[in-house]
């Protein structure tokens, strides 16, 4: 059998509700926005970056099985940090509800959610 090329897994695709809301709360929780475009009528694509990451979340509207996802459905994105405390506290100062960190056999965890109900969780691992 062949070698299978690289496969990078760059871009996570998200359901939502509401366009606007969402994109103001990853705006609010500090990741970057890259594409916000209108490649045609009725169709909007948004996608986002958390901090320092080489995979982005899309959503927006008119793109085929993309915005018709159920909202909510995307359970446990991790974003892996080296300090927990430290990216819990930031994302907390700029309004976004973290929940406790949690120690899971030395891995350590804290979660949140946007506004349908996909959730995230911050990750570190022990050093």
């Amino acid at each position: 059998m062949s070698e299978l090329p690289a496969m990078r897994l760059e871009l996570v695709p998200i359901g939502v509700t509401d366009i606007e809301r969402t994109k103001a709360f990853y705006l609010k929780a500090g990741f970057d926005l890259n594409v916000d475009v209108e490649p045609m009528p009725g169709m909007r694509v948004i996608q986002f970056t958390p901090p320092g990451s080489a995979c982005s979340i899309v959503f927006g509207a008119g793109m085929e099985g993309i915005s018709n996802m159920p909202p909510g459905v995307l359970k446990g994105l991790h974003l892996v940090v080296d300090d927990i405390a430290t990216a819990r506290a930031a994302l907390i100062e700029r309004g976004v509800e973290v929940g406790e960190v949690m120690d899971m056999q030395s891995v350590l965890y804290a979660g949140f959610d946007d506004p349908d109900g996909n959730t995230w969780l911050l990750q570190q691992f022990p050093h």
